[in-house]
């Protein structure tokens, strides 16, 4: 193992660079915050080209361990920065846990403390496929509102992406004692859109390459989102293997959207082995700063009909106004059209069709 990865200090940063070399590409921009959190499950699809995203929270954790018989309490925070690199499909991100950590030996009765990053990475991810990019195919059926809504084998072909990262070990870390400055870390991120409701995100990661303890892990996560699309929960498994480290993982948790760029979120959760038994909970929050904006498309290259149909008689409003009927954001969330809104669908349709059988003279 030790032969394997034991790369020269100038090929580590040669790997830095490979792994953090940008890429190109197109992805589903938002009009309302999608966030990561509560969870640790990592979405496939990227923020948006130049949205700044910050994803935070405080934790507890108790650890108590068998064959050691030592306990523990564990205090800490952890932090996401996220921003659309360059184009769509890009992001930029930097993830970062600071936890204080206190160690009972009760064999001993001693008290021990450690104290700093469990976690500092830095790393990019790029969507490879996008099921939905084509519109022609993802459009509603306007006959039957229980089409739009039941599950179809066809949305388990996920979106997929791909992330590349460096770890940062700086300074005399506890927590990864012998370890290298410089550590890296590959993954492979899936998101399907089960249901209007419910979207299942798959992440299989391998981890600390470069080090004697490289780490494999997945997670899986399934979120489900209320008729009061401001409220949503998820539940995930998260398994880790490694020679340093193995566990089986499970939480749950819920998130609330305040407003379009802004949502808080509570967790919870515990392992399902004794070496160490762990039980954690904690709460966060994330905030968007948007500064997005579609790129125009010149009009030789657009569709008939793409350019938006008639002026809506509501677009000469006041700013202020206009801004007063949209809302907070949650009426944003694409939970598939109802059954009211198929009804129009369905009536505009035959009116268009209509419209394009009459000869203009």
């Amino acid at each position: 193992m030790n032969s394997l990865f034991a790369y020269t200090k100038s090929y580590q940063y040669v790997l830095s660079f490979i792994f953090l070399l940008p890429l190109v590409g197109i992805s589903q921009y938002t009009d309302v915050i999608n966030s990561n959190r509560p969870g640790i499950s990592v979405s496939a699809y990227a923020v948006g080209k130049n949205v700044v995203q910050a994803e935070m929270g405080l934790f507890y954790e108790q650890q108590d361990h068998s064959l050691l018989n030592t306990q523990s309490d564990i205090w800490g925070t952890d932090i996401s920065l996220r921003y659309g690199l360059l184009f769509e499909k890009l992001e930029l991100n930097y993830e970062g846990t600071f936890q204080d950590q206190n160690i009972t030996y009760s064999n001993f009765d001693l008290l021990a403390k450690r104290r700093d990053f469990s976690r500092n990475r830095l790393g990019l991810k790029f969507l490879v496929y996008d099921p939905f990019k084509n519109p022609e195919a993802n459009k509603p059926n306007l006959y039957s509102w229980r089409a739009n809504n039941k599950f179809q084998f066809k949305n388990l072909l996920p979106a997929v992406s791909l992330y590349g990262g460096v770890n940062f070990v700086l300074g005399d870390n506890p927590f990864f004692i012998g370890e290298p400055t410089l550590s890296y870390r590959g993954m492979i991120a899936t998101q399907s859109r089960l249901t209007p409701r419910f979207v299942l995100i798959t992440n299989t990661a391998y981890d600390r390459i470069s080090t004697d303890d490289p780490e494999l892990s997945y997670t899986i996560s399934l979120s489900h989102a209320f008729r009061n699309p401001k409220w949503s929960v998820f539940v995930e498994h998260q398994g880790i293997q490694s020679d340093r480290y193995a566990d089986l993982l499970i939480r749950g948790g819920i998130a609330h959207l305040l407003k379009e760029n802004l949502q808080l979120d509570f967790n919870m959760g515990a392992s399902l082995k004794n070496t160490p038994s762990r039980i954690f909970f904690g709460l966060g929050g994330s905030y968007r700063m948007d500064f997005h904006k579609d790129s125009l498309k010149p009009i030789e290259d657009q569709e008939a009909d793409q350019n938006g149909g008639a002026i809506d008689k509501k677009a000469m409003k006041k700013k202020k106004k206009a801004d007063k009927e949209k809302g907070n954001g949650a009426e944003d969330i694409d939970l598939g059209p109802s059954k009211k809104q198929l009804k129009k669908l369905k009536k505009a349709e035959k009116k268009k069709k209509k419209d394009s059988s009459e000869i203009d003279f």
